[in-house]
């Protein structure tokens, strides 16, 4: 079952994405509560290339690896990805007239409850809107 979610980045596109790819900013906002962190992050953001956010709590009780191949890149548009236990992933930007909105659809996995996932997944998504836009 896809799950869907979005927000609203009030920046330009180039920001956005530039935040969304660039392994130092993900280390920044790619958490979905404040006892987690994402202390390392790669990127080869290309078709066929990889991906790696290592995601762990800070006291270092539990972490894992969220990793994938990209299976498509439109730039400053789309990524698709397949994550490495084979669940798709669809992320779109879409530049409107009150900022970017970026749309995350996913297969859910059988582990968590569909709005256990649906809202890990938009606090990290609305900690990367916050994130950039503090930036300026």
């Amino acid at each position: 079952m896809p799950i869907t979610i979005e927000t609203t980045v009030r920046a330009p596109l180039d920001r956005v994405w530039a935040a969304w790819n660039d392994p130092h900013a993900i280390e920044q906002w790619n958490a979905a509560t404040p006892e987690w962190h994402t202390p390392r992050a790669s990127v080869d953001l290309r078709e066929g290339g990889k991906f790696c956010s290592r995601m762990q709590a800070r006291d270092g009780s539990a972490g894992f690896d969220f990793e994938g191949i990209y299976t498509r890149i439109e730039p400053q548009r789309l990524i698709e990805y397949v994550m490495s236990d084979g669940r798709a992933v669809r992320v779109e930007f879409i530049d409107g007239a009150d900022g970017v909105t970026v749309r995350e659809s996913f297969d859910a996995e059988d582990a968590h409850s569909a709005e256990q996932q649906r809202q890990g997944w938009q606090a990290i998504l609305d900690n990367f809107a916050r994130h950039v836009e503090a930036r300026g």
